[in-house]
């Protein structure tokens, strides 16, 4: 029997136990493994130099090692995300609805566990200790399945997790890890009906496409962030400096950072040069249509392929657009529905923006960067929905659950 059929269901054998654990419980447990995180810091950083090392032997991006890069500094970031996780209310078992209908039958719709979790995610081994301590915290067992990128850390991540839950009244076996790096172990958790209840996969385009177009188990999916900043006639030119930076430098491998400025002409007249020589000078690539290359001469010249790609890295698409309409119609053609902006001081235009604009996350006046859970007031993510059923946006605890229907009667029989 394979290591992913094993562990999972070594995981579902857990969802009893899990269901009878108190808030208490669950908070006493997620504690001692923040605590252990930080004591084995150590043993996390050289696991993750490992994976660093790899990284670069096989030619990997330095965006994409920040990525998986841990430090003291992030390693304590993380495990003050699992202790955020504990003081947030445990939405499990809230009444979301009661009533009593004409026929005496009492009826009342609570949150409850999902059952067991299969996360498939990239080169970011914090998602491993978000994921776990999201599911843990609201009764979910977990099977993870990370890239190889991230394999060493997360191994030690999850071997330090695993010791700390062993102390705890939270069984073990609720948080797995699969090892196998091999493509067919994804592949094969795509297919666990009555194993896995549902998938949830974080990471590239490529990824989120395999798991939507192959899974039979049940997929929240998680989407691609080709996210826009529209910088429209009336915006303030500090602000949409401010924003506009934050949302391509401040942190460009992240799913919402900005990958396409739209300006409109009349603000492209007076401030696009200097804008994009501030791009420049924070050593972003500039690619953009005939009209912005025209104001900044160094703009490379851009495609429909450069608009419809999500680079993670320090390369911004400029296009100018002559109104708002031009702005929507751009965004609904190469947009992903994860986050998009609009800088302006008309009203007006700023609520169709709002209104009009299918996006998980809709922003006026400020950066996208903030489409993330710990922003929100969440904790720690799961990942960003971008669907439009179950859940949309930063999934915090409550898109973890599902409801039961819990009915009492007094012998009521349907006639």
């Amino acid at each position: 029997m394979s290591e992913v059929v094993l562990k999972s269901q070594a995981a579902k054998a857990t969802t009893g136990a899990l269901n009878k654990l108190t808030t208490a419980q669950k908070d006493a447990a997620l504690l001692r493994v923040a605590d252990a995180l930080v004591a084995a810091q150590e043993r996390l950083l050289a696991a993750n130099e490992e994976d660093i090392i790899r990284g670069r032997q096989q030619g990997t991006s330095e965006s994409l090692l920040d990525r998986l890069k841990l430090t003291p500094e992030r390693l304590e970031a993380i495990a003050n995300g699992v202790r955020e996780v504990v003081a947030l209310p445990d939405p499990v078992g809230e009444t979301l609805a009661a009533f009593t209908r004409p026929n005496g039958l009492s009826i009342e719709q609570r949150r409850v566990p999902i059952g067991v979790i299969g996360m498939i995610y990239e080169a970011r081994p914090n998602v491993t200790v978000d994921a776990a301590s999201l599911c843990l915290k609201t009764g979910n067992a977990v099977v993870l399945r990370g890239g190889s990128a991230a394999l060493s850390s997360n191994r030690a991540i999850v071997a330090v997790m695993r010791e700390a839950l062993s102390g705890s009244d939270m069984p073990e076996d609720a948080l797995q890890l699969i090892e196998d790096s091999d493509r067919k172990s994804v592949d094969e958790m795509l297919k666990l009906n009555g194993l896995l209840d549902v998938i949830i996969p974080r990471g590239g385009a490529s990824l989120i496409r395999n798991v939507v177009q192959n899974a039979t188990v049940p997929v929240i999916e998680t989407g691609a962030g080709i996210c826009h900043t529209f910088a429209d006639e009336s915006a303030d030119y500090a602000m949409t400096e401010a924003i506009a930076l934050n949302a391509k430098v401040q942190r460009p491998s992240v799913c919402n950072s900005m990958e396409t400025l739209l300006v409109h002409e009349a603000f492209a007249k007076q401030h696009l040069a200097a804008l994009a020589e501030r791009f420049r000078e924070a050593n972003v690539t500039l690619r953009g249509c005939d009209s912005s290359r025209r104001l900044a001469p160094w703009i490379e010249s851009a495609s429909d392929e450069d608009y419809a790609t999500e680079y993670n890295d320090y390369i911004l698409n400029i296009k100018v657009v002559q109104n708002v309409d031009e702005a929507l119609n751009h965004i609904s053609r190469f947009g992903t529905q994860h986050s998009e902006c609009i800088v302006t001081e008309n009203a007006g235009n700023a609520e169709r923006f709002l209104q009009e604009v299918d996006a998980a996350a809709v922003y006026h006046n400020a950066s996208t960067r903030f489409t993330d859970g710990f922003e929100f007031g969440f904790g720690a993510e799961i990942g960003i929905s971008t669907q439009k059923l179950h859940a949309r946006g930063p999934m915090g605890l409550p898109a973890l659950t599902t409801t039961k229907y819990r009915i009492v009667g007094s012998g009521q029989i349907r006639t």
